[in-house]
């Protein structure tokens, strides 16, 4: 006969501590293997539902799973192709805009002396020392940037593989899976599995969907002000926004300095005005309606898992964060133990909750 060990809860606690340190350490350490596994799984679920479809027409799976990727590759060259074109522009008139900038400079510095009754030397020279700053950095900034690009790089062609591997493997992934947690648990990870895959689906269909409108929002009403490269901006923009709250941010400030440099100040207030209205609709009208609510977490944990996953594994992790975040939900709510955690998470008020603010406001 055994005897279960209790431990004292300092003992737990400790355990649990190690056990986290060990596991973010490990995936940051990681990172180039797990990040284009991820986005494989992330796309290769996104995709098969095609490559089923074909497989049930009688074609052979090696081919619906090559034909469904070529296709999905072509329409990402596309898309690289038109940014790319777009942006060769940008950088065409980056000298002018350089000069425009020092001119600004200039500008802001006299503005500052003026109102603050500093010298022109002192700004300058405290200007010439955060330049210098940077310069002295650039070393490491440079080699970090080459690493970053390497590993990019890395992840774009072993994507793919990974793509097509998990697509072919997928029968047999499945199984593993319900073999894990044994025969009584099946319908559980049949339920499981189904429900993810339809978030992973929803979510990403309706972000691209989301990332389309925003783009064509915010390129015409660039257009509408005169704001010089309104479609690389506008485009450019709409991708920093599928950064859930700090990409809008930054996207809103990118637009008020171009704004700022190529036209007068005022401008930059109209550009600031223009997407505060965009992010009113988009938020309100386009979110709830195309993106759905089958990505149920509330905005504190949301706001927490992207700086997490920002400090984990940088822009990748920003991107990941909510989709990976919602499956965690989703197996937290299906494991009794840890269904307060699931709730936690959430965004909606439990049942008993519910009717009890019902019958409060009956009462009143």
């Amino acid at each position: 006969m055994t005897t279960q060990i209790q431990l004292p809860f300092y003992a737990k606690a400790a355990l649990l501590l190690i056990g986290l340190y060990l596991a973010v350490n490990m995936l940051s350490i990681g990172q180039d293997i797990i990040l284009p596994i991820l986005y494989a799984t992330i796309i290769a679920v996104l995709i098969s539902p095609i490559v089923d479809f074909l497989v049930h027409k009688k074609i052979n799976r090696v081919v619906a799973i090559a034909s469904v990727l070529f296709l999905f590759l072509a329409v990402g060259v596309a898309v690289i192709a038109l940014l790319s074109s777009q942006i060769s522009r940008f950088t065409d008139a980056l000298p002018q805009l350089e000069e425009k900038f020092q001119e600004l400079t200039k500008q802001t510095v006299v503005w500052v002396s003026d109102s603050f009754n500093i010298s022109p030397r002192k700004v300058n020279t405290w200007l010439a020392t955060k330049k210098e700053d940077i310069m002295n950095n650039g070393d490491s900034a440079i080699g970090s940037t080459l690493s970053t690009v390497g590993g990019i790089l890395a992840s774009v062609f072993l994507t793919p593989v990974y793509i097509f591997m998990i697509l072919f493997y997928q029968p047999h992934l499945v199984k593993f899976i319900h073999e894990v947690f044994g025969a009584n648990n099946n319908n559980k990870v049949s339920e499981i599995l189904t429900e993810t895959k339809t978030i992973i689906q929803s979510y990403l269909v309706g972000l691209f969907a989301e990332t389309g409108i925003v783009a064509v929002l915010n390129s015409v009403g660039l257009l509408i002000l005169g704001i010089d490269y309104a479609i690389v901006l506008g485009i450019f923009g709409a991708l920093l926004n599928m950064i859930p709250y700090l990409g809008g941010i930054i996207a809103m400030g990118l637009f008020a300095v171009i704004a700022l440099v190529t036209k007068e100040p005022v401008f930059a207030l109209y550009v600031i005005g223009l997407y505060a209205v965009i992010q009113f609709i988009d938020n309100n009208y386009i979110v709830p309606r195309i993106v759905g609510s089958k990505v149920k977490l509330n905005a504190l944990t949301s706001l927490i898992t992207v700086i997490l996953g920002a400090a984990l594994w940088g822009i990748p992790g920003m991107f990941l964060s909510i989709p990976i975040t919602a499956i965690v939900k989703l197996v937290l709510d299906r494991i009794e133990p840890l269904k307060p955690w699931g709730f936690l998470l959430g965004d909606t008020v439990s049942e008993p909750i519910q009717i009890h603010l019902k019958e409060i406001l009956k009462k009143k």
